[in-house]
């Protein structure tokens, strides 16, 4: 039953674009975890608690993603393989300095946006609403968490600076 009123076959193109998202978040996530796991020095506690709310964050996003690709009636990428080799985010080094996990999370989070505006172009060329209203409130938080972390790193740079 094509209870979507969307042929199966155009909605191809925002699977794909939904699947790159979630690879993307995939690994996205255990940069997070791994940040969470690692970060020391006089913004442990600052950071620590950021990073678990972001990779807590990213979890539900990725089982919502997911389910919308088998909302679409099509299948999820599954497999830690298939997400290494289909994100555009790359698994960063464990063992770095507080601002450079910042400024890790912050270029996550740009291709990760990027991804969700491609979500958005396909899902909109195929008539799919749905996709799109997910999406879109997918990228106005993570915006405005981008926003929030980069003012964190503007301040400590400034602070620096004095």
């Amino acid at each position: 039953m094509n209870y979507l009123g969307i042929h199966k076959d155009n909605l191809a193109p925002v699977v794909s674009e939904l699947n790159t998202l979630l690879a993307n978040y995939q690994v996205y996530y255990q940069n997070l975890r791994s940040f969470h796991w690692h970060i020391e020095g006089q913004n442990f506690f600052e950071l620590h608690e950021i990073f678990e709310d972001l990779y807590n964050d990213a979890k539900v996003k990725i089982d919502e993603i997911a389910e919308r690709v088998l909302t679409l009636r099509h299948y999820p990428m599954s497999n830690l393989a298939d997400y290494l080799d289909h994100s555009d985010i790359r698994e960063s080094r464990s063992l770095v300095a507080d601002d450079e996990m910042i400024k890790v999370t912050l270029e996550n989070h740009q291709k990760i946006i990027q991804a969700m505006r491609r979500v958005i172009d396909a899902a909109d060329a195929a008539g799919d609403e749905g996709t799109i209203d997910m999406v879109g409130g997918f990228l106005a938080d993570i915006e405005k968490r981008s926003w929030m972390l980069d003012a964190w790193r503007s301040k400590k740079f400034a602070s620096a600076m004095m």
